[in-house]
């Protein structure tokens, strides 16, 4: 929020206590990055501290919610990438659609991405 000029009130929404909520911990016990899920299969609240982006919390973030989305049987996830993310996201198997919007003031692209079913076997291969 601080980083990007977002005010509170836009950021606290009250879904917090019906999403799904992953939390990145470096060695010293820091909170280094946080993401969120709805239960419909949005990813949002996505974030990294800066001095950890680029050195995989956020893939590893996004990966854990991925996860998730497969074992409650979610076919598919969306999201509202800022657009200096979009190729991030991309490169996570999400696709652009839409026009370029605003949110909090900041450029947007809406993403989309299907979830294909597990290739793992059964519990204990």
């Amino acid at each position: 929020m601080r980083e990007q000029s977002v005010p509170l009130e836009l950021e606290w929404d009250g879904n917090d206590p019906h999403y799904v909520q992953v939390l990145a911990w470096d060695a010293d016990g820091e909170a280094i990055g946080t993401a969120r899920m709805s239960p419909s299969g949005h990813i949002g609240r996505m974030a990294v501290v800066a001095h950890r982006r680029e050195c995989g919390v956020g893939s590893a973030l996004l990966q854990a919610l991925l996860s998730i989305a497969r074992q409650e049987g979610l076919t598919s996830v969306h999201l509202n990438a800022q657009t200096e993310a979009v190729g991030f996201y991309a490169r996570h198997g999400f696709q652009a659609y839409g026009e370029v919007f605003l949110d909090a003031g900041i450029p947007h692209r809406r993403m989309h991405r299907s979830l294909a079913p597990s290739t793992f076997g059964p519990a204990g291969d």
